[in-house]
């Protein structure tokens, strides 16, 4: 089996937040034997907890991104593609929220939009073969990365052709979220994974459900550009969400779709 390989940048400055931090790339199977082939991208945040368990939040425990993803293109069942890790910083909660919350903070999603679309994705379509239309480009993240996924890849759904959203912390200031995506007008309906854990608490899975409910009212379809799932057993955290890395780039980069 050929393997992908990861290379890492250190200390990437943005201008927009005022702060740097690493950023670690997923190169697939094949990428440096086709020196004239494309390939689509996928920025997930939270980065250091995608690909080793040593640089994750909970030591030992990461999404497996690396070895899923070469599994995956393999066996054929998804299109290489880059995968772009951005490690998160202390100002987690600020740059992952669209709005500002008493005691909570947050708020500065947009700004992080700027650091995302302007220099990591001018950056990594410079830097490395990859391809730029909105149908070959994704974003995905869980709990508050998950929130952030949703709202900028709505908000900018010229850029973003694919979301997925893990456990999204849809519960942010009074279900912000909800009231978002029903006041917005989509120019084009990015293809979503949404998804939550059935032991996560009521709470959350109800939310969740909601703003699936909020989703099909805007004219997405059930297993045709919305795939909604309640995981058994899934609580929150980085073992669960590792379940889902295989099915959720099933849905949103089969084989057959896609580099040039």
């Amino acid at each position: 089996m050929s393997l992908g390989e990861l290379r890492k940048h250190e200390r990437f400055r943005s201008r927009f937040l005022r702060n740097q931090r690493d950023l670690i790339i997923y190169t697939p199977p094949g990428y440096s034997e086709q020196p004239g082939r494309r390939f689509p991208v996928l920025y997930l945040h939270d980065g250091q907890n995608l690909f080793d368990g040593a640089t994750s939040f909970i030591p030992g425990q990461d999404w497996h991104v690396g070895q899923t993803a070469d599994q995956c293109i393999n066996a054929g069942v998804v299109e290489p593609l880059l995968i772009v890790g951005m490690y998160n910083t202390k100002a987690r909660v600020r740059e992952y929220t669209p709005t500002h919350v008493p005691k909570l903070g947050g708020g500065r999603a947009d700004r992080y939009a700027k650091f995302l679309i302007e220099e990591v994705k001018t950056f990594v379509e410079r830097e490395y073969r990859a391809l730029s239309g909105q149908q070959h480009t994704g974003i995905g993240g869980s709990s508050l990365g998950g929130l952030v996924s949703l709202y900028l890849g709505l908000k900018h759904s010229t850029i973003f052709g694919k979301i997925a959203a893990l456990s999204p912390a849809v519960w942010w200031n009074q279900l912000v979220i909800h009231r978002f995506v029903k006041s917005m007008h989509v120019e084009q309906r990015p293809r979503i994974w949404l998804d939550i854990g059935a032991r996560e608490g009521p709470r959350m899975v109800q939310d969740v459900e909601r703003f699936r409910d909020a989703l099909l009212e805007k004219g997405w379809r059930l297993d045709q550009d919305l795939h909604y799932e309640r995981v058994e057993g899934a609580e929150h955290n980085e073992t669960a969400w590792a379940q889902r890395v295989r099915p959720f780039l099933q849905f949103l980069y089969p084989a057959g779709h896609g580099a040039v």
